[in-house]
């Protein structure tokens, strides 16, 4: 690998992994993957980071393009994952108008005024060309097809997306269950958000495809029966799956944010379009982890005063059924939340170029092997709520 791709931002230097030789203390590690369609990439750093600090996840949740970044991970064993998160990115950013990187990229694009007009002629590329191995634009428009067909209703066909899948993703391996995995969608006629867990159901290249079916420019997946959209058109997180999932263990999560929810207000109406879709996108995270925080808190006051109970009251079915909901467990939760440049605008996550994705791989890349130099980043919570929250740029 073109060791720039991961290089400091600064120093063009790689910044050194912490490697750790021993566990950190919980009974999960856990990744979960937010939707963010071209900012995707800043995971598949993220999870490069973590596998070079010898911290591999037990779980791996996701949500459109999280659901694809975490089957890559999951469908493919740990000497592989890496190289196959690499081989999907440059696959799809490798459109011959925009794959331009290094020298003639700086050339080209000089200043935040030149790299904010190279971004806008990249969307416009995926707009009207699509993303190789990914999405192809419908001839005829979906106004032109007849009433009740797919075509009819999204703007892209997104067949090259399952050939991809298919050929670099291992579901044999994901349906084994060595690693918990699962991604969630919409289904269309009902409105219910649904998680597919490889514990309950065999994993197909659809479930995965379906978390990332962003209407009206992809179209519904049929599972069952039943068509599925997007599951970030409901929750673009899913920590609270994890919070909730049984049996409940002792986890590390590392959550991995594209949307930040913090930002400058708008001066201008490009800049409102932006911040839009940052606040519709953004998990929340701090309301979420507050909502974990406050059910956690719950959970250890109703086991202690479960444990002060009489002796002739502990063996009833009420007790037996509380003590599973109230099994005392820590989470450590480890935001990674990509943070947009100037530069970007309200077009960042369908701007796939390949220098766009190399400089959103480098960052997830660093932010991980920044957050890894801080110890308390991944010791358990000592506190009455059992909950732990750490994140680089409050730290």
């Amino acid at each position: 690998m073109d060791t720039r791709q991961v290089s400091d931002l600064k120093t063009g230097e790689r910044p050194k992994v912490k490697r750790f030789e021993t566990r950190p203390p919980f009974e999960c590690i856990a990744l979960l993957l937010q939707g963010g369609g071209a900012l995707g990439a800043y995971q598949a750093g993220v999870y490069e980071a973590l596998e070079e600090a010898n911290l591999h996840p037990d779980h791996v949740c996701g949500i459109s393009i999280g659901a694809i970044n975490a089957a890559l991970i999951a469908g493919n064993p740990v000497e592989k994952r890496v190289e196959r998160l690499r081989q999907f990115w440059d696959e799809i950013t490798g459109n011959p108008t925009l794959a331009f990187d290094g020298q003639l990229a700086e050339t080209v694009a000089r200043g935040d005024g030149g790299r904010a007009n190279l971004n806008r002629l990249a969307a416009f590329a995926a707009l009207t060309q699509g993303a190789p191995g990914f999405f192809t634009p419908r001839f005829p428009p979906p106004w032109f097809s007849p009433s009740g067909t797919m075509e009819a209703t999204s703007f892209y066909d997104t067949a090259p997306l399952r050939e991809t899948l298919e050929r670099l993703i291992d579901f044999d391996r994901i349906n084994s269950c060595e690693t918990r995995f699962n991604v969630s969608a919409v289904n269309v006629r009902t409105g219910n958000f649904v998680y597919f867990d490889n514990r309950d159901r065999a994993i197909s290249v659809e479930h995965v495809i379906a978390s990332g079916a962003l209407p009206p420019g992809f179209p519904a997946v049929e599972i069952d029966g039943e068509y599925y959209w997007d599951g970030g058109l409901v929750s673009n997180t899913p920590l609270q799956w994890l919070f909730d999932r049984e049996p409940r263990l002792d986890s590390l999560a590392f959550q991995v944010d594209l949307w930040s929810a913090r930002g400058d207000f708008p001066r201008t109406m490009a800049e409102v379009q932006t911040r839009l879709k940052e606040i519709q996108y953004s998990s929340r995270t701090r309301a979420s982890t507050e909502h974990v925080s406050h059910s956690q808190r719950a959970r250890n006051m109703v086991s202690h005063l479960l444990n002060e109970l009489p002796p002739q009251l502990r063996d009833t079915d009420e007790v037996r059924a509380l003590r599973v909901e109230a099994e005392p467990k820590v989470f450590s939760i480890v935001h990674l939340i990509y943070r947009a440049q100037n530069y970007e605008g309200q077009s960042k996550d369908y701007e796939f170029s390949r220098l766009a994705m190399n400089e959103h791989w480098r960052a997830g890349y660093n932010d991980t092997v920044r957050t890894l130099r801080h110890p308390e980043a991944l010791r358990r919570p000592k506190n009455s709520e059992g909950v732990a929250v750490f994140d680089i740029a409050d730290g």
